[in-house]
């Protein structure tokens, strides 16, 4: 049983190292071998020759969308620890089809009752689309495959998946029967398919084959089975037969996924009349890799499941393969503009979670923690918005290039707030784009060093990240407050409503006496400089920067103040209605914090 991650627990007793993991390891290599039982596993025997492929698919790209089929119903459900009832699996249905897609492997409805009624439902209560073919599971024996077809009465549109397991594991271990009995078995179940559709002939039922674990399966073995299944069905390109080749359990590297399939692709006979598709699993955390390869190598659909739910670790990731493609700018052909309300009704239909870094779609994948990250991601935006700026186009309209982040998260239906949070890792670009983005506060370089140091020794302090919110007070606490020592008690005139002169009174506390000053000049930091000087403080130089700003904390104008005196520079902020009272509390931060001591640039 699994410890809470909340929980500290105990180191765990491992197993000391007995030697050099092999003869010859370089010197700058210190690992050491744990003595794991490696004698007891092999890498898999290659089904085919490097020599037999003329490789073509290392030199290939994607273009297009591959035709994509759920089996989040079937074989994801299968997986589950508690199978989705009637409800969930009507929910997922109807978001698989929101979504896009038009081909659906509904169930096993041999298997169960449930699965028998949910496809009863989804035909009696005509809920099927007319553009979206079903799709229903079935071995190779006969009274299963009967009982498939009275799931399916009434149905317009269908595919009936046939499968048998044909690798040599499968054959000597679990079914005892040889290649000859197992074709035979295969083209009896084909027959006993194309029978019963011929006895649905209101109904468009097309097929689908699958020999289990191809990949661990002989070529030219599966290459004859597939193709003398797909002959028994009269495949034509108007009525084409799909073809199925799982790598049903993960054992090799993509790469020879791609060569079995690719191999599949030139050989099949009839090409033309077939669907090729492929399912991959995920034993070796490599399936969307083993997906693309294999579209390179000639696949023309893909089986798998939305987040790769599916039994052990799990089916190919239809999110990740699809929006892959959206970040190299081909067109998935599903909906994925509400991320988060997809997985959210997936995660209630499996009543599992969707891991924080799951790709594309984890709450955590579009946020940055590092400094340095933060920097290159508030700088990519800006970079983004000067592009639109100087063209005339709004953000989203420029082509995407924003270190860090493969896609918008907004053209998946996120907001940019949680792009960046901050934590004692992060550094002033990440606060940047925090008041940026949340509150609209660009705050000049040196000013966000000052910052940042100051929130990541609350962060360190207490040990969590520091949200908007605390980010916010941080900052108010640090630069807003200005009445500790000096405080503007009036002033009055506003030379850009055209007034010639403007006046300001300032009160002075120190060492328990109050010392008043009163100054005018052109504008606010004139006026403020000499008030300052009549309560004995010189201001030798003042620079002072304004912005429009928003949400309520900041009212509408920002300003941002650094004041040299005798006890050197000082960066200030101001929030108010206008440039005036902004520009004289930012003057006023700037002194009250050269007066409390607050580090100085």
């Amino acid at each position: 049983m699994s410890t809470s991650y909340l929980e500290e627990p105990p180191l765990p007793e491992l197993r000391l190292p007995a030697r050099l993991a092999r003869q010859g390891q370089p010197w700058w290599n210190p690992q050491l071998s744990f003595s794991p039982p490696t004698a007891r596993y092999r890498r898999p025997e290659p089904q085919i020759a490097a020599a037999a492929v003329e490789r073509r698919w290392p030199s290939r790209v994607i273009e297009n969308a591959p035709l994509w089929c759920s089996v989040d119903l079937r074989d994801g459900n299968q997986a589950l620890p508690n199978p989705m009832d009637p409800t969930r699996k009507s929910k997922l249905f109807a978001l698989l089809v929101a979504m896009g897609f038009k081909e659906i492997e509904v169930g096993y409805p041999s298997a169960s009752a449930t699965d028998f009624d949910f496809v009863r439902q989804l035909v009696e209560r005509d809920l099927i689309p007319d553009d979206v073919t079903i799709s229903v599971f079935t071995p190779a024996r006969a009274e299963l495959i009967d009982r498939t077809f009275e799931s399916l009465a009434g149905v317009r549109n269908a595919i009936v998946h046939l499968c048998n397991a044909t690798a040599p594991e499968w054959r000597k271990v679990v079914f005892a029967l040889d290649e000859e009995r197992i074709t035979q078995l295969a083209l009896d179940a084909a027959e006993r398919v194309l029978r019963g559709a011929d006895r649905m002939p209101s109904a468009a039922v097309r097929f689908e084959y699958s020999p289990e674990a191809f990949n661990l399966t002989e070529p030219e073995f599966a290459l004859a089975l597939c193709n003398a299944v797909a002959a028994r069905w009269c495949a034509t390109p108007d009525r084409p037969v799909t073809l199925n080749l799982p790598s049903t359990v993960e054992v090799d590297t993509p790469n020879v996924y791609a060569d079995q399939i690719e191999w599949m692709h030139r050989n099949l006979d009839n090409r033309g009349s077939i669907i090729l598709s492929v399912h991959p699993h995920n034993d070796r955390g490599t399936a969307v890799a083993s997906a693309e390869l294999a579209m390179m190598a000639g696949a023309d659909r893909v089986e798998g499941t939305l987040f790769g739910n599916g039994e052990r670790t799990g089916n190919v990731c239809l999110v990740t393969l699809a929006l892959n493609l959206l970040t190299r700018g081909i067109d998935p052909q599903l909906d994925f503009s509400d991320i988060d309300g997809i997985r959210r009704v997936v995660e209630w239909c499996t009543q599992m979670p969707v891991h924080d870094r799951h790709p594309y779609s984890g709450n955590l994948v579009y946020t940055a923690f590092s400094g340095t990250h933060q920097d290159a991601i508030k700088k990519g935006f800006d970079a983004l918005e000067q592009a639109a700026l100087k063209a005339g186009t709004a953000p989203g309209e420029q082509p995407w290039r924003v270190p860090y982040l493969p896609i918008d998260p907004q053209d998946l239906g996120r907001s940019y707030e949680a792009v960046v949070r901050i934590n004692s890792q992060s550094g002033k670009g990440g606060i940047a784009y925090v008041l940026k983005t949340v509150f609209r506060l660009e705050l000049p370089r040196p000013l966000q060093a000052e910052l940042s140091e100051a929130v990541q020794k609350i962060s360190d302090a207490r040990g969590q990240e520091v949200g908007p919110k605390l980010l916010w007070e941080v900052f108010a606490e640090e630069y807003l407050k200005t009445d500790d020592y000096l405080r503007v008690t009036d002033h009055s005139g506003h030379p850009d409503d055209g007034d010639d002169r403007v006046c300001v009174h300032v009160l002075y506390t120190v060492d328990g006496r109050e010392i008043h000053g009163e100054g005018a000049g052109i504008d606010q930091l004139s006026a403020f400089k000499v008030a300052m000087a009549q309560c004995g403080i010189q201001i030798e130089t003042a620079d002072v920067i304004t912005q429009a700003a928003r949400a309520e904390e900041c009212g509408e104008i920002a300003a941002y103040s650094r004041v040299v005196t005798e006890r050197g520079a000082t960066w200030g902020a101001g929030l108010a209605d206008n440039i005036g009272d902004a520009v004289l509390r930012a003057l006023t931060s700037s002194v009250n914090r050269a007066l409390r001591g607050s580090r100085t640039f």
